[in-house]
């Protein structure tokens, strides 16, 4: 059975949702899924899983989460060759070009420790509404087909 560990920052409670929800459509197409908050996470903790899952908020005018700043540089320099990784937050449209900024600065340090793209960046605006969940549905069957 595939193993996935989803990890999140939320200050709102927008992104456990979104973690809520991916975690739930992993868990629907069989795989077995831990979620955790970032500040509880190592990047080490990926060694253990196949699919590796992080939903991060941006905020301000493009800002990390504070708490993901260590997590984040540890994940630029991580080896994670052979997993696959998937990227999904909420940011706020208000920031215009600086609208979910920090989902694809995790996507590309995921890129730079050697993972596979399972799916492309999911940017929802604020919080998840019922075209989100299915956006995010599609994004796990994605990340799964992508493990072959």
């Amino acid at each position: 059975m595939a193993k996935a560990l989803v990890v999140y920052a939320t200050i709102t409670g927008n992104n456990e949702d979104v973690a809520d929800m991916v975690t739930g459509a992993l868990e629907d197409l069989g795989v077995d899924v831990e979620m955790t908050e970032m500040t509880m996470a190592d990047v080490a903790d990926f060694d253990d899983v196949d699919l590796c899952v992080v939903c991060p908020y941006t905020y301000d005018e493009g800002s990390l989460p504070d708490e993901g700043l260590d997590f984040f540089d540890d994940l630029k320099e991580a080896d994670l060759a052979g997993k696959v990784y998937g990227v999904a937050g909420s940011g706020d449209t208000f920031y215009g070009d600086d609208y979910c900024k920090a989902v694809d600065e995790f996507g590309a340090a995921f890129e730079q420790a050697g993972a596979t793209k399972g799916s492309e960046n999911v940017h929802i605006n604020l919080a998840p509404d019922a075209e989100d969940e299915e956006r995010l549905a599609s994004f796990a069957k994605d990340l799964v087909a992508k493990l072959g």
